[in-house]
């Protein structure tokens, strides 16, 4: 199931509302009657949870990759089985725990937390039964997120290798990858039939890609290893260095892992480029989704999974346009502030091209910029308890993308660390082209990847108790990604961004995401080309244009999925000042980033009744 895969958000506490303060008042003697019914509710409640524990385990089953993303070590030999037949296989297993779970559950009788875990599972297959019928649609492969990089990324990052038997199935799961890769491959094959073929540009990136990953040791001579085999060498020296495997040992492992490169993922990666190579001169050079077969239906579908609302493109359309004019009002007043001769558009080209917000395109540059996002996040974690009660326990670290997946322009981002603490949250910085970075915004882009966003939403969620299982995993994309974009404009309220610019640069970032809800609803349902779009990005924004036309790119192969940061931020924005009006002195902002928080990852709908029974207790 694709949720899996994110392991993106959750949390919460079983008691929900008002946990965050203990109860000072001396509670009444309950009648016969109300204890019983407190009895019962906590009953079925109980039973729900041990439930959807059961369920959430048996679903981990059908994903190895998923277990290991967790820290688990189960199927660890063992890659995803990702063909078409295992999909549907999957979606009737949800639809037939959905009936159980109505007939087995007393809704009635559960708890208000209980009844978010019950709708939330129901709504979860909803989701996943509505997308599956566009499922042809998608771009399998990609230059954002395909599996001819995300299958090795798995492995070489999250496969963490702790003794000879780990090594083995490592091993193992580069077959495993080689088949999965092949799945994949089939299921391009059949959309490209269906006439759905995804742009040049996605193409020529997979390829590029996908051939970085058999270039070099052992496929061919040359000085420099690929990137698995590399990886595997230093994974095995490890456990040699640590006295876990003898030289011979180690010969093995050596031996073991060449062969399969050489029989399995060669191969593999060969019919992959092949193909490639020849859907490139089919491509157009780009396309919205409304040009693929029944593509605007594809699209709406697209944005109500994302959004989890029933806006329509145009409404997005028109939300966007009004985002963009409020805040370039607000943008204009700091060019008036730092006295900036010319117009605001001259303003844009001046931050964009002037080379006092840009470091050295040298590994020096790109040292300085991990560096100071890194001081950036320690600064503003000691400021984080001020604001929230519940506090990650997870580390997190700063580090650039490894070079085989590195695009100049591309979009920073996260990946989630362990419960446990045995893989820290990692904030990854595509540094390649330093020319596509301003220090204007870079601030803002690490409290949005670290804390207080996305590090902190998911690593709460992945560490709380009192929930199903499945609570702490699930990831809601308006919601984990709204929540980040309401993170950098907190940041401010934290005291972050005294310089102007740094100010400006925070106004890019919102910018930056309300040109997306233009953007994204012009290419894929008005039919907007991708340099209007770029255009209309470069008029708007000061963002370099290397970055601009990688996140315009990045638009067209994932249709919706970047209207989801604005749409979530106003509905968190909404929200609050929904609780500060209602609650007025009563309001405490730890309390209302907690009940946000406190529920993991949520759909619009259900976050909003949630927020509104924490009014109510906060009331009474």
């Amino acid at each position: 199931m694709h949720k899996m895969a994110y392991t993106l958000s959750a949390l919460a506490a079983a008691l929900l509302l008002g946990a965050c303060e203990p109860n000072t008042t001396t509670p009444s003697t309950p009648s016969k009657a109300e204890t019983t019914t407190a009895e019962t509710t906590q009953t079925e409640s109980q039973k729900l949870e041990h439930w959807l524990n059961t369920r959430y385990e048996e679903q981990l089953q059908f994903s190895p990759m998923s277990l290991s993303y967790l820290g688990r070590k189960d199927l660890y030999n063992q890659i995803d089985d990702v063909s078409d037949a295992a999909h549907l296989r999957q979606l009737a297993w949800l639809e037939e725990s959905v009936n159980q779970l109505k007939q087995s559950i007393n809704y009635a009788a559960l708890s208000d937390e209980a009844k978010s875990s019950f709708d939330l599972w129901i709504f979860q297959f909803e989701e996943e039964k509505a997308d599956s019928q566009f499922r042809n649609n998608s771009y399998i492969f990609n230059q954002m997120r395909g599996p001819q990089a995300s299958l090795p990324t798995f492995l070489m990052s999250f496969h963490k290798v702790d003794n000879r038997s780990d090594m083995e199935a490592y091993i193992e799961r580069i077959s495993g990858i080689s088949r999965a890769l092949g799945q994949y491959l089939e299921r391009a094959k059949n959309s490209a039939s269906l006439g759905v073929r995804a742009p040049r540009f996605a193409l020529e990136g997979s390829l590029s890609q996908a051939q970085n990953m058999i270039a070099g040791q052992p496929f061919a001579e040359s000085e420099k290893d690929s990137p698995i085999w590399g990886n595997a060498k230093t994974k095995i020296a490890q456990l040699q260095t640590d006295d876990l495997i003898t030289q011979e040992e180690a010969s093995e492992l050596l031996d073991a892992t060449r062969k399969a490169l050489v029989s399995d993922l060669l191969p593999a990666y060969t019919a992959l480029n092949t193909w490639l190579s020849a859907e490139i001169a089919l491509a157009s050079a780009s396309t919205g989704a409304s040009n693929l077969p029944n593509g605007m239906a594809y699209y709406q579908q697209r944005l109500k999974s994302i959004t989890t609302t029933d806006m329509t493109p145009e409404e997005i359309h028109q939300l966007g346009l009004t985002e963009v004019a409020r805040i370039k009002a607000e943008m204009d007043e700091i060019r008036k502030e730092v006295k900036f001769e010319g117009s605001l558009a001259d303003f844009f080209v001046f931050m964009r091209t002037d080379k006092q917000f840009y470091y050295p395109n040298t590994d020096a540059g790109r040292q300085a910029y991990l560096d100071d996002s890194k001081a950036f996040l320690d600064a503003i974690k000691v400021k984080l308890p001020d604001y929230f009660g519940i506090l990650p326990k997870a580390d997190l670290i700063v580090k650039r993308v490894e070079p085989f997946r590195e695009q100049p322009g591309g979009a920073q981002h996260y990946y989630t660390g362990t419960a446990d603490g045995s893989r820290p949250g990692i904030y990854y910085a595509h540094l390649a082209d330093m020319n596509a970075y301003s220090k204007a915004d870079m601030e803002t882009i690490a409290y949005h990847e670290g804390n207080p966003g996305h590090h902190m939403q998911r690593s709460i969620a992945a560490e709380m108790t009192g929930i199903p299982n499945f609570r702490t995993q699930v990831g809601f994309t308006v919601y984990t990604e709204g929540w980040a974009l309401y993170a950098e404009k907190l940041a401010k309220e934290m005291g972050a961004f005294t310089d102007p610019y740094k100010r400006f640069g925070n106004l890019t970032a919102e910018i930056w995401r309300a040109i997306r809800l233009v953007v994204d609803t012009g290419m894929h349902a008005k039919g907007w080309t991708e340099e209007q779009a770029v255009a209309y990005f470069l008029a708007n924004s000061s963002i370099p244009e290397t970055a601009v036309r990688s996140e315009v790119q990045r638009y067209l192969v994932w249709p919706g999925q970047a209207t989801a940061y604005k749409i979530g931020m106003i509905k968190i924005q909404q929200l609050r000042a929904k609780a500060e009006t209602a609650l007025g002195d009563k309001f405490d902002i730890r309390g209302f980033h907690d009940t946000i928080l406190g529920g993991g990852a949520l759909p619009v709908p259900m976050l909003e009744d949630r927020v509104d029974r924490w009014i109510a207790t906060q009331k009474g």
